[in-house]
Protein backbone atom coordinates (compact mmCIF):
# COMPACT_ATOMS: atom_id res chain seq x y z
CA UNK A 1 0.00 0.00 0.00
CA UNK A 2 3.03 2.50 0.82
CA UNK A 3 4.27 1.98 -2.65
CA UNK A 4 0.81 2.36 -3.90
CA UNK A 5 0.49 6.03 -2.57
CA UNK A 6 3.90 6.76 -2.97
CA UNK A 7 4.11 5.48 -6.77
CA UNK A 8 0.52 7.90 -7.42
CA UNK A 9 2.15 10.73 -5.51
CA UNK A 10 5.19 11.12 -7.64
CA UNK A 11 2.98 10.04 -11.60
CA UNK A 12 0.65 12.64 -10.33
CA UNK A 13 3.43 15.31 -9.22
CA UNK A 14 5.30 14.73 -12.54
CA UNK A 15 1.82 14.72 -14.98
CA UNK A 16 1.95 17.45 -17.42
CA UNK A 17 0.60 20.92 -16.31
CA UNK A 18 -2.48 22.52 -16.81
CA UNK A 19 -0.84 25.03 -19.45
CA UNK A 20 2.21 26.05 -21.08
CA UNK A 21 3.28 29.05 -22.37
CA UNK A 22 -0.23 30.19 -22.70
CA UNK A 23 -1.06 27.27 -25.26
CA UNK A 24 -3.43 25.08 -22.89
CA UNK A 25 -2.19 21.38 -21.63
CA UNK A 26 0.18 19.96 -23.55
CA UNK A 27 -0.78 16.98 -25.74
CA UNK A 28 0.94 13.70 -24.80
CA UNK A 29 3.24 12.36 -27.55
CA UNK A 30 4.50 8.97 -28.02
CA UNK A 31 8.34 9.14 -29.70
CA UNK A 32 6.86 8.06 -32.89
CA UNK A 33 4.51 11.18 -32.56
CA UNK A 34 4.13 12.61 -36.55
CA UNK A 35 1.87 15.55 -37.75
CA UNK A 36 2.11 13.72 -41.38
CA UNK A 37 1.20 10.28 -40.35
CA UNK A 38 1.97 9.12 -44.45
CA UNK A 39 0.89 10.09 -47.70
CA UNK A 40 -1.69 7.71 -47.75
CA UNK A 41 -3.23 8.84 -44.82
CA UNK A 42 -2.86 12.08 -45.62
CA UNK A 43 -4.55 11.82 -48.75
CA UNK A 44 -4.85 13.44 -52.06
CA UNK A 45 -2.43 17.17 -51.64
CA UNK A 46 -2.38 16.16 -47.59
CA UNK A 47 -5.87 17.36 -47.20
CA UNK A 48 -6.61 14.92 -44.50
CA UNK A 49 -3.55 16.68 -42.26
CA UNK A 50 -4.60 20.59 -42.57
CA UNK A 51 -3.63 22.65 -41.28
CA UNK A 52 -0.37 23.29 -42.87
CA UNK A 53 0.36 26.56 -41.33
CA UNK A 54 -0.95 29.63 -38.45
CA UNK A 55 -1.00 26.41 -35.84
CA UNK A 56 0.30 26.24 -32.68
CA UNK A 57 -0.08 23.45 -29.49
CA UNK A 58 1.91 22.59 -26.54
CA UNK A 59 3.14 19.09 -26.30
CA UNK A 60 5.05 16.68 -24.19
CA UNK A 61 7.82 13.93 -25.20
CA UNK A 62 8.58 10.79 -22.80
CA UNK A 63 12.32 9.77 -21.92
CA UNK A 64 14.17 7.59 -23.72
CA UNK A 65 12.88 8.68 -27.59
CA UNK A 66 16.56 9.08 -29.05
CA UNK A 67 16.42 5.47 -29.80
CA UNK A 68 13.27 5.11 -31.46
CA UNK A 69 14.10 4.69 -35.10
CA UNK A 70 12.22 3.32 -38.39
CA UNK A 71 11.74 -0.22 -38.91
CA UNK A 72 11.44 -0.34 -42.58
CA UNK A 73 13.18 1.55 -45.56
CA UNK A 74 11.27 4.88 -45.25
CA UNK A 75 12.02 7.19 -48.37
CA UNK A 76 12.54 10.91 -48.36
CA UNK A 77 12.60 12.15 -52.02
CA UNK A 78 15.37 9.80 -53.73
CA UNK A 79 16.63 8.87 -50.36
CA UNK A 80 16.25 5.53 -48.11
CA UNK A 81 16.74 5.70 -44.34
CA UNK A 82 16.30 2.54 -41.82
CA UNK A 83 16.89 1.90 -38.45
CA UNK A 84 17.61 5.61 -37.64
CA UNK A 85 15.19 8.61 -35.97
CA UNK A 86 13.24 10.01 -38.48
CA UNK A 87 13.92 13.82 -38.63
CA UNK A 88 14.02 15.66 -41.87
CA UNK A 89 15.59 19.26 -41.91
CA UNK A 90 16.83 21.48 -38.81
CA UNK A 91 19.80 22.43 -40.29
CA UNK A 92 20.80 26.37 -40.66
CA UNK A 93 18.65 27.91 -42.83
CA UNK A 94 19.14 31.72 -44.89
CA UNK A 95 18.81 33.15 -41.01
CA UNK A 96 21.25 34.42 -39.57
CA UNK A 97 19.08 33.26 -35.82
CA UNK A 98 20.44 30.11 -34.26
CA UNK A 99 17.14 29.98 -32.14
CA UNK A 100 14.98 26.81 -32.30
CA UNK A 101 12.68 28.98 -33.75
CA UNK A 102 15.12 28.96 -37.01
CA UNK A 103 15.45 25.24 -37.43
CA UNK A 104 12.77 24.21 -40.01
CA UNK A 105 11.43 20.10 -39.93
CA UNK A 106 9.57 18.71 -42.80
CA UNK A 107 6.23 17.63 -41.48
CA UNK A 108 6.46 13.97 -41.23
CA UNK A 109 9.28 13.86 -39.08
CA UNK A 110 9.08 12.61 -35.33
CA UNK A 111 8.03 15.44 -33.18
CA UNK A 112 9.50 13.99 -30.31
CA UNK A 113 12.99 13.10 -32.30
CA UNK A 114 13.05 16.82 -33.44
CA UNK A 115 12.87 18.25 -30.49
CA UNK A 116 15.80 16.17 -28.72
CA UNK A 117 17.48 17.41 -32.12
CA UNK A 118 16.67 20.87 -31.98
CA UNK A 119 17.47 20.71 -28.31
CA UNK A 120 13.86 21.75 -26.21
CA UNK A 121 15.26 19.23 -23.56
CA UNK A 122 17.15 16.33 -22.97
CA UNK A 123 16.37 12.90 -23.84
CA UNK A 124 17.11 11.04 -20.30
CA UNK A 125 14.42 13.60 -19.02
CA UNK A 126 11.69 14.11 -21.84
CA UNK A 127 10.06 17.20 -21.19
CA UNK A 128 7.37 19.64 -23.12
CA UNK A 129 7.69 22.55 -25.67
CA UNK A 130 5.66 23.76 -28.43
CA UNK A 131 5.44 23.31 -31.96
CA UNK A 132 4.70 25.66 -34.68
CA UNK A 133 3.08 24.66 -38.44
CA UNK A 134 5.09 26.97 -40.90
CA UNK A 135 3.33 25.62 -43.91
CA UNK A 136 5.53 24.81 -47.08
CA UNK A 137 9.11 25.22 -47.42
CA UNK A 138 12.09 24.23 -48.68
CA UNK A 139 15.30 22.95 -49.04
CA UNK A 140 15.51 21.09 -45.47
CA UNK A 141 19.31 21.14 -44.36
CA UNK A 142 20.35 17.70 -43.10
CA UNK A 143 23.15 18.12 -39.90
CA UNK A 144 24.23 15.90 -36.82
CA UNK A 145 22.97 17.86 -33.83
CA UNK A 146 22.78 16.49 -29.97
CA UNK A 147 23.09 12.66 -30.80
CA UNK A 148 21.03 12.86 -33.75
CA UNK A 149 21.76 13.26 -37.59
CA UNK A 150 18.51 14.60 -39.73
CA UNK A 151 18.13 13.54 -43.43
CA UNK A 152 18.35 16.52 -45.69
CA UNK A 153 15.24 17.43 -48.61
CA UNK A 154 16.47 19.58 -50.95
CA UNK A 155 12.85 19.98 -52.70
CA UNK A 156 9.41 21.49 -51.47
CA UNK A 157 7.02 19.95 -49.38
CA UNK A 158 3.81 21.71 -48.02
CA UNK A 159 3.99 20.82 -44.26
CA UNK A 160 6.78 21.94 -41.93
CA UNK A 161 6.77 22.87 -38.00
CA UNK A 162 9.54 24.53 -35.69
CA UNK A 163 9.37 25.08 -32.06
CA UNK A 164 8.73 28.04 -30.10
CA UNK A 165 11.50 29.10 -27.55
CA UNK A 166 13.95 27.63 -26.07
CA UNK A 167 13.99 24.56 -23.79
CA UNK A 168 14.11 26.38 -20.55
CA UNK A 169 11.68 28.86 -21.43
CA UNK A 170 8.96 26.70 -22.49
CA UNK A 171 9.57 23.60 -19.99
CA UNK A 172 9.00 22.92 -16.34
CA UNK A 173 10.21 20.15 -13.77
CA UNK A 174 6.01 19.19 -13.61
CA UNK A 175 6.80 18.17 -17.91
CA UNK A 176 9.87 15.73 -17.12
CA UNK A 177 9.14 12.17 -17.47
CA UNK A 178 9.10 10.55 -14.10
CA UNK A 179 10.22 6.92 -14.90
CA UNK A 180 13.43 7.55 -12.74
CA UNK A 181 11.82 8.68 -9.76
CA UNK A 182 9.29 6.03 -9.71
CA UNK A 183 12.11 3.33 -10.43
CA UNK A 184 13.95 3.85 -7.67
CA UNK A 185 10.74 3.41 -5.53
CA UNK A 186 10.25 0.62 -7.32
CA UNK A 187 13.45 -1.19 -6.99
CA UNK A 188 13.93 -0.14 -3.09
CA UNK A 189 10.36 -1.62 -2.39
CA UNK A 190 10.95 -4.37 -4.63
CA UNK A 191 14.42 -5.14 -2.74
CA UNK A 192 12.73 -4.80 0.57
CA UNK A 193 10.07 -7.50 -0.75
CA UNK A 194 12.73 -10.11 -1.62
CA UNK A 195 14.85 -9.48 1.76
CA UNK A 196 12.42 -9.71 4.03
CA UNK A 197 9.61 -11.96 2.61
CA UNK A 198 9.33 -15.58 3.73
CA UNK A 199 7.27 -17.34 0.93
CA UNK A 200 7.51 -17.72 -2.49
CA UNK A 201 3.63 -16.18 -3.26
CA UNK A 202 4.49 -13.39 -0.99
CA UNK A 203 7.56 -12.57 -2.82
CA UNK A 204 6.53 -13.11 -6.37
CA UNK A 205 3.10 -11.65 -6.61
CA UNK A 206 3.97 -8.36 -4.99
CA UNK A 207 7.30 -7.68 -7.01
CA UNK A 208 5.50 -9.05 -10.21
CA UNK A 209 2.46 -6.40 -10.13
CA UNK A 210 5.24 -3.48 -8.89
CA UNK A 211 7.20 -4.33 -11.85
CA UNK A 212 4.24 -4.44 -14.51
CA UNK A 213 2.58 -1.47 -13.40
CA UNK A 214 6.17 0.23 -13.55
CA UNK A 215 6.92 -0.77 -16.96
CA UNK A 216 3.62 -0.27 -18.43
CA UNK A 217 3.20 3.43 -16.27
CA UNK A 218 7.01 4.78 -16.74
CA UNK A 219 9.68 2.68 -17.92
CA UNK A 220 8.82 1.18 -21.39
CA UNK A 221 4.89 2.67 -21.57
CA UNK A 222 3.13 2.01 -24.68
CA UNK A 223 0.83 4.78 -26.06
CA UNK A 224 -2.06 6.29 -24.21
CA UNK A 225 -3.61 10.12 -24.10
CA UNK A 226 -3.09 10.89 -20.50
CA UNK A 227 -2.34 8.50 -17.34
CA UNK A 228 -6.35 7.72 -16.68
CA UNK A 229 -6.27 5.78 -20.22
CA UNK A 230 -2.92 4.87 -19.16
CA UNK A 231 -4.06 3.16 -16.40
CA UNK A 232 -7.66 1.53 -17.91
CA UNK A 233 -5.25 -0.11 -20.59
CA UNK A 234 -2.83 -1.24 -17.60
CA UNK A 235 -5.89 -2.79 -16.39
CA UNK A 236 -6.78 -4.64 -19.21
CA UNK A 237 -3.80 -6.32 -20.34
CA UNK A 238 -2.78 -6.97 -16.39
CA UNK A 239 -5.56 -9.65 -15.51
CA UNK A 240 -4.64 -11.78 -18.69
CA UNK A 241 -1.04 -11.25 -17.76
CA UNK A 242 -1.62 -12.25 -13.80
CA UNK A 243 -3.60 -15.58 -15.40
CA UNK A 244 -0.05 -16.64 -16.94
CA UNK A 245 1.76 -15.73 -14.20
CA UNK A 246 -0.43 -18.12 -11.88
CA UNK A 247 0.78 -21.18 -13.88
CA UNK A 248 4.37 -19.49 -14.44
CA UNK A 249 4.16 -19.15 -10.68
CA UNK A 250 2.65 -23.20 -10.32
CA UNK A 251 4.84 -24.96 -12.88
CA UNK A 252 7.82 -22.58 -12.14
CA UNK A 253 8.71 -20.21 -9.47
CA UNK A 254 7.17 -22.16 -6.71
CA UNK A 255 9.81 -25.08 -7.28
CA UNK A 256 12.81 -22.14 -7.95
CA UNK A 257 11.83 -20.51 -5.05
CA UNK A 258 10.65 -23.23 -1.84
CA UNK A 259 11.90 -23.22 1.57
CA UNK A 260 14.73 -21.34 0.06
CA UNK A 261 16.33 -19.40 2.55
CA UNK A 262 18.38 -17.35 1.15
CA UNK A 263 17.27 -14.01 0.67
CA UNK A 264 20.66 -12.37 -0.12
CA UNK A 265 21.15 -14.84 -3.21
CA UNK A 266 17.42 -14.10 -4.46
CA UNK A 267 17.62 -10.69 -4.42
CA UNK A 268 21.04 -10.42 -6.59
CA UNK A 269 20.22 -12.89 -8.46
CA UNK A 270 16.05 -13.38 -8.92
CA UNK A 271 15.36 -10.08 -8.85
CA UNK A 272 17.93 -7.98 -10.56
CA UNK A 273 17.96 -10.36 -13.53
CA UNK A 274 13.89 -9.29 -13.29
CA UNK A 275 14.90 -5.80 -13.49
CA UNK A 276 17.36 -6.09 -16.94
CA UNK A 277 14.40 -8.35 -18.03
CA UNK A 278 11.80 -5.54 -17.53
CA UNK A 279 14.22 -2.57 -18.88
CA UNK A 280 15.24 -4.19 -21.76
CA UNK A 281 14.36 -1.25 -23.87
CA UNK A 282 17.42 0.13 -21.87
CA UNK A 283 19.41 -2.81 -20.81
CA UNK A 284 19.31 -4.87 -24.41
CA UNK A 285 18.92 -1.81 -26.58
CA UNK A 286 22.35 -2.29 -28.01
CA UNK A 287 21.64 -5.13 -29.73
CA UNK A 288 20.95 -4.96 -32.88
CA UNK A 289 17.54 -7.50 -33.48
CA UNK A 290 14.65 -5.19 -33.21
CA UNK A 291 11.97 -7.80 -34.04
CA UNK A 292 12.57 -11.47 -34.43
CA UNK A 293 11.33 -12.20 -37.99
CA UNK A 294 13.15 -13.70 -41.20
CA UNK A 295 12.61 -10.12 -43.01
CA UNK A 296 14.31 -7.72 -40.02
CA UNK A 297 17.01 -10.27 -39.40
CA UNK A 298 18.62 -10.00 -42.78
CA UNK A 299 18.00 -6.60 -43.60
CA UNK A 300 19.23 -4.86 -39.94
CA UNK A 301 23.31 -4.96 -39.75
CA UNK A 302 24.89 -6.79 -36.97
CA UNK A 303 21.48 -8.91 -36.77
CA UNK A 304 23.04 -12.18 -38.06
CA UNK A 305 25.81 -12.80 -36.10
CA UNK A 306 24.52 -11.39 -33.00
CA UNK A 307 21.22 -14.16 -33.43
CA UNK A 308 24.01 -16.58 -34.20
CA UNK A 309 26.13 -15.60 -30.31
CA UNK A 310 22.24 -15.24 -28.71
CA UNK A 311 21.44 -19.14 -29.91
CA UNK A 312 24.41 -20.14 -28.71
CA UNK A 313 24.30 -18.84 -25.39
CA UNK A 314 20.78 -20.42 -24.83
CA UNK A 315 22.12 -24.03 -26.29
CA UNK A 316 25.45 -23.73 -23.60
CA UNK A 317 22.70 -22.91 -21.04
CA UNK A 318 20.18 -25.48 -22.09
CA UNK A 319 23.25 -28.18 -21.51
CA UNK A 320 23.80 -26.96 -18.00
CA UNK A 321 20.07 -26.68 -17.09
CA UNK A 322 19.77 -29.93 -18.41
CA UNK A 323 22.81 -31.80 -16.78
CA UNK A 324 21.19 -30.47 -13.56
CA UNK A 325 17.85 -32.27 -14.50
CA UNK A 326 19.26 -35.33 -15.00
CA UNK A 327 21.14 -34.59 -11.90
CA UNK A 328 17.86 -34.40 -10.14
CA UNK A 329 16.50 -37.52 -12.05
CA UNK A 330 13.70 -35.14 -14.07
CA UNK A 331 15.02 -35.24 -17.57
CA UNK A 332 12.74 -37.71 -19.16
CA UNK A 333 9.85 -35.16 -18.19
CA UNK A 334 11.66 -32.51 -18.88
CA UNK A 335 12.29 -33.48 -22.15
CA UNK A 336 8.58 -34.79 -22.94
CA UNK A 337 7.66 -31.58 -22.37
CA UNK A 338 10.06 -29.87 -24.96
CA UNK A 339 9.51 -31.95 -27.12
CA UNK A 340 5.38 -31.37 -27.06
CA UNK A 341 5.94 -27.45 -27.54
CA UNK A 342 8.98 -28.52 -30.62
CA UNK A 343 6.42 -30.45 -32.24
CA UNK A 344 3.70 -27.71 -31.37
CA UNK A 345 5.61 -25.02 -32.57
CA UNK A 346 6.43 -26.92 -35.82
CA UNK A 347 2.33 -27.88 -36.61
CA UNK A 348 2.37 -23.50 -36.63
CA UNK A 349 5.00 -23.72 -39.22
CA UNK A 350 3.18 -25.54 -41.44
CA UNK A 351 -0.25 -23.47 -41.12
CA UNK A 352 -0.61 -22.16 -44.90
CA UNK A 353 -0.75 -18.23 -44.84
CA UNK A 354 0.95 -17.65 -42.11
CA UNK A 355 4.26 -16.76 -40.22
CA UNK A 356 5.53 -17.60 -36.75
CA UNK A 357 5.96 -14.90 -34.40
CA UNK A 358 8.05 -15.57 -31.48
CA UNK A 359 7.57 -12.41 -29.18
CA UNK A 360 9.88 -12.03 -26.35
CA UNK A 361 6.94 -12.72 -24.19
CA UNK A 362 6.49 -16.09 -25.91
CA UNK A 363 10.11 -16.67 -25.73
CA UNK A 364 10.27 -16.13 -22.23
CA UNK A 365 7.14 -18.76 -21.91
CA UNK A 366 8.68 -21.17 -23.47
CA UNK A 367 12.23 -21.17 -21.46
CA UNK A 368 10.95 -20.29 -17.82
CA UNK A 369 10.18 -24.31 -17.74
CA UNK A 370 13.91 -25.17 -18.15
CA UNK A 371 14.44 -22.97 -15.05
CA UNK A 372 12.88 -24.65 -12.34
CA UNK A 373 15.80 -25.62 -10.42
CA UNK A 374 16.91 -24.42 -6.96
CA UNK A 375 20.41 -23.37 -8.21
CA UNK A 376 21.99 -20.16 -8.50
CA UNK A 377 21.95 -19.99 -12.18
CA UNK A 378 18.64 -20.92 -11.97
CA UNK A 379 17.65 -17.63 -10.27
CA UNK A 380 19.36 -15.98 -12.80
CA UNK A 381 17.65 -17.13 -15.46
CA UNK A 382 14.27 -17.45 -14.52
CA UNK A 383 14.43 -13.74 -13.25
CA UNK A 384 15.14 -12.12 -16.48
CA UNK A 385 12.67 -13.99 -18.02
CA UNK A 386 10.00 -13.30 -15.95
CA UNK A 387 11.04 -9.59 -16.20
CA UNK A 388 11.12 -10.34 -20.50
CA UNK A 389 7.70 -11.90 -20.13
CA UNK A 390 6.60 -8.71 -17.93
CA UNK A 391 7.90 -6.04 -20.42
CA UNK A 392 7.01 -7.83 -23.14
CA UNK A 393 2.98 -8.16 -21.67
CA UNK A 394 2.92 -4.62 -20.48
CA UNK A 395 4.36 -2.89 -23.45
CA UNK A 396 3.24 -4.79 -26.15
CA UNK A 397 0.25 -6.65 -25.00
CA UNK A 398 -0.19 -10.83 -25.72
CA UNK A 399 0.31 -10.36 -29.57
CA UNK A 400 -0.46 -13.49 -31.66
CA UNK A 401 2.43 -16.20 -32.28
CA UNK A 402 1.25 -15.80 -36.08
CA UNK A 403 0.67 -13.27 -38.01
CA UNK A 404 0.06 -12.90 -41.84
CA UNK A 405 3.12 -11.93 -43.86
CA UNK A 406 1.41 -8.63 -44.45
CA UNK A 407 1.27 -8.02 -41.29
CA UNK A 408 4.86 -8.96 -40.56
CA UNK A 409 6.12 -6.44 -43.40
CA UNK A 410 3.68 -3.76 -41.76
CA UNK A 411 4.29 -0.81 -44.14
CA UNK A 412 7.84 -3.04 -45.18
CA UNK A 413 7.78 -3.99 -49.10
CA UNK A 414 5.61 -6.20 -50.37
CA UNK A 415 6.60 -7.58 -53.24
CA UNK A 416 3.83 -6.42 -55.59
CA UNK A 417 4.31 -5.31 -59.52
CA UNK A 418 5.08 -1.61 -59.60
CA UNK A 419 3.96 0.51 -62.29
CA UNK A 420 6.13 0.58 -65.93
CA UNK A 421 6.12 4.44 -67.02
CA UNK A 422 7.04 5.54 -70.22
CA UNK A 423 8.77 8.10 -70.97
CA UNK A 424 7.54 11.28 -69.60
CA UNK A 425 6.63 14.25 -72.51
CA UNK A 426 8.16 17.37 -70.96
CA UNK A 427 6.71 21.04 -72.12
CA UNK A 428 8.40 23.86 -70.55
CA UNK A 429 7.28 23.27 -66.66
CA UNK A 430 4.68 20.61 -67.30
CA UNK A 431 5.56 16.81 -67.65
CA UNK A 432 2.98 14.60 -68.42
CA UNK A 433 3.17 10.40 -67.22
CA UNK A 434 1.42 7.70 -68.98
CA UNK A 435 1.63 4.05 -68.04
CA UNK A 436 1.34 0.68 -69.49
CA UNK A 437 -1.71 -1.60 -68.88
CA UNK A 438 -2.71 -2.39 -65.00
CA UNK A 439 -2.18 -5.86 -64.10
CA UNK A 440 -4.73 -8.50 -63.06
CA UNK A 441 -6.49 -7.49 -59.39
CA UNK A 442 -5.35 -3.87 -60.18
CA UNK A 443 -7.44 -0.76 -61.06
CA UNK A 444 -5.52 2.22 -60.45
CA UNK A 445 -2.31 4.29 -60.18
CA UNK A 446 -1.36 6.43 -57.13
CA UNK A 447 1.42 8.79 -57.75
CA UNK A 448 3.24 10.59 -55.10
CA UNK A 449 5.24 14.17 -55.97
CA UNK A 450 7.83 14.86 -53.37
CA UNK A 451 6.61 12.26 -51.30
CA UNK A 452 3.03 13.70 -51.30
CA UNK A 453 -0.45 12.19 -53.04
CA UNK A 454 -0.98 14.03 -56.23
CA UNK A 455 -2.70 11.82 -58.33
CA UNK A 456 -5.07 8.92 -58.00
CA UNK A 457 -6.72 7.77 -61.12
CA UNK A 458 -8.74 4.13 -61.42
CA UNK A 459 -8.52 2.90 -64.96
CA UNK A 460 -12.57 2.46 -65.37
CA UNK A 461 -12.63 6.34 -64.47
CA UNK A 462 -10.51 6.59 -68.32
CA UNK A 463 -7.52 7.69 -66.36
CA UNK A 464 -4.11 6.47 -67.74
CA UNK A 465 -1.96 9.65 -67.97
CA UNK A 466 -0.74 12.52 -65.13
CA UNK A 467 0.18 16.06 -65.95
CA UNK A 468 1.98 17.72 -63.37
CA UNK A 469 3.30 21.56 -63.50
CA UNK A 470 6.53 22.13 -61.67
CA UNK A 471 5.72 24.69 -58.37
CA UNK A 472 9.31 25.73 -57.92
CA UNK A 473 11.81 25.97 -61.08
CA UNK A 474 14.94 25.83 -58.59
CA UNK A 475 14.48 22.94 -56.99
CA UNK A 476 14.30 19.25 -58.30
CA UNK A 477 10.92 17.38 -58.07
CA UNK A 478 10.51 13.79 -56.96
CA UNK A 479 7.68 11.24 -58.28
CA UNK A 480 7.08 7.76 -57.41
CA UNK A 481 4.33 5.55 -58.43
CA UNK A 482 1.96 2.44 -57.11
CA UNK A 483 -0.55 0.39 -57.98
CA UNK A 484 -3.83 0.53 -56.06
CA UNK A 485 -7.08 -1.91 -56.01
CA UNK A 486 -10.26 -1.54 -54.14
CA UNK A 487 -11.22 -3.05 -50.95
CA UNK A 488 -14.61 -5.28 -50.30
CA UNK A 489 -15.37 -2.92 -47.91
CA UNK A 490 -14.67 0.15 -49.87
CA UNK A 491 -11.66 2.52 -49.91
CA UNK A 492 -8.22 0.96 -51.68
CA UNK A 493 -4.99 -0.59 -50.31
CA UNK A 494 -1.56 0.50 -52.17
CA UNK A 495 0.59 -1.63 -53.40
CA UNK A 496 5.08 -1.09 -53.22
CA UNK A 497 5.98 2.32 -54.53
CA UNK A 498 8.27 2.82 -57.61
CA UNK A 499 11.85 4.07 -56.96
CA UNK A 500 11.89 8.00 -57.17
CA UNK A 501 12.47 9.48 -60.37
CA UNK A 502 13.88 13.46 -60.24
CA UNK A 503 12.84 15.91 -62.69
CA UNK A 504 15.60 18.02 -62.55
CA UNK A 505 15.29 22.08 -62.16
CA UNK A 506 16.62 22.12 -65.77
CA UNK A 507 13.75 20.01 -67.11
CA UNK A 508 16.05 16.85 -67.52
CA UNK A 509 14.04 13.19 -66.27
CA UNK A 510 16.36 10.80 -64.29
CA UNK A 511 13.95 7.59 -64.69
CA UNK A 512 13.55 5.12 -61.76
CA UNK A 513 16.01 2.70 -60.51
CA UNK A 514 14.85 -0.54 -60.51
CA UNK A 515 13.25 -2.31 -57.77
CA UNK A 516 10.44 -0.97 -55.07
CA UNK A 517 11.49 1.33 -52.46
Amino acid sequence: MTWVILFILILLKSSSPSGIGGYGAPVKLSCTSKLWPDATHCGLDGLNCLPFDNHSFAFSCPANCLQVNVLNLYTIGDKEINYQTLVVGGGPSNSSDNTSSDRIYRGDSFICGAALHAGIFANEKGGCGIVSRRGEQSNYQGINRNGITSVGFNSTFPLSFTFLGEGESRTSQNCEDPRWKLLAVSVIFTSLISMFSTSPAAFFVPICVIVYFQVFLASDPPPFPDYDSGLSYAAGRFLPAAFVGFFVYKYCVRYTLCDLDAPLEKTLFWLSACWVGALSNYTLDEIPIQRLTPHDIRQQPGAIPALIIIVLIIFAIALSQAWAFRIEGRMPRYLALYGILIVSLLLLVAIPGQNLRIHHYILSLLLLPGTSLQTRPSLLYQGLLVGLFINGVARWGFDSILQTPAALLDDGKQGNPLPRITSPVINSDNITFAWENLPVGYEGVIILVNDVQRFLGFSADGNTSFTWTRRAAQFPEYFRFAFVKYLPLGHFSVGDYTKAGIWEPGGSWIPMQPGPS
